[in-house]
């Protein structure tokens, strides 16, 4: 249930943004997209909070107006902590998951891998995450990461392949790289940092922009898929 980002090649961000456009409108003809009052709880860290920037420039403003364009009502709730670790998005899903709550995405993970810690602590920690939004009856779509190599590959591989067998495990649904947009847009690091702000770890508002334009029709189509 993963996006294939990968294997873009030299496409720009026009034609892929074209593309998408066009699989958006051939879903929307296939059948509306029943999300009339939707609200869906985004528990993420500081990728989901928009750290550093103006509100409405944030990831889950400019998503939700995204997705208001195409038609979705849907209301987002800003569940993003700066700093939060996968444990931290554990600790605090019980008060998040309240009950106007239809749906979840959930993007942790990037300081656990920040800090090094061990994968499978991670995902023990994303697991109940998911086990708790089970008992609520919440659908739920994960958002992984890619791992750098600076850890070894033996980390690299567990840290991300601990995203697609979760979501195998939970019935979720799975975008496998929040920063795939961008890695599409320009290949070569040294351009993404355009989208960047000074950090080099968070995305700009352009940035955030681009990764919306990049995830929104996955997430229209999971949108779609548990409320027909």
């Amino acid at each position: 249930m993963g996006v294939a980002f990968r294997g873009t090649g030299s496409l720009t961000y026009g034609a892929i943004r074209a593309a998408r456009n066009l699989a958006v409108t051939t879903l929307i003809a296939a059948g509306p997209v029943q999300a009339d009052g939707v609200t869906i709880a985004a528990l993420g860290d500081s990728l989901t909070q928009g750290y550093g920037l103006p509100a409405e420039d944030g990831f889950v403003p400019q998503l939700q107006a995204w997705l208001r364009d195409q038609g979705a009502q849907v209301e987002i709730i800003n569940a993003g902590v700066s700093g939060d670790t996968t444990a931290g998005g554990l600790s605090r899903v019980g008060w998040t998951l309240t009950p106007e709550v239809d749906a979840m995405i959930l993007a942790l993970g990037g300081n656990d891998l920040l800090r090094g810690i061990d994968p499978e602590v991670s995902r023990a920690n994303l697991d109940g995450i998911l086990q708790a939004a089970e008992a609520a009856s919440v659908p739920v779509l994960m958002i992984g990461l890619d791992a750098p190599g600076n850890y070894g590959p033996q980390y690299e591989a567990a840290f991300e392949g601990m995203y697609p067998a979760l979501a195998e495990a939970h019935d979720a649904a799975l975008i496998p790289d929040f920063f795939a947009p961008l890695t599409a847009e320009s290949p070569d690091a040294a351009a993404r940092r355009r989208f960047m702000q000074a950090d080099g770890i968070h995305p700009s508002a352009d940035g955030v922009e681009v990764i919306v334009e990049g995830l929104g029709p996955r997430i229209l189509e999971w949108l779609d898929d548990f409320r027909r």
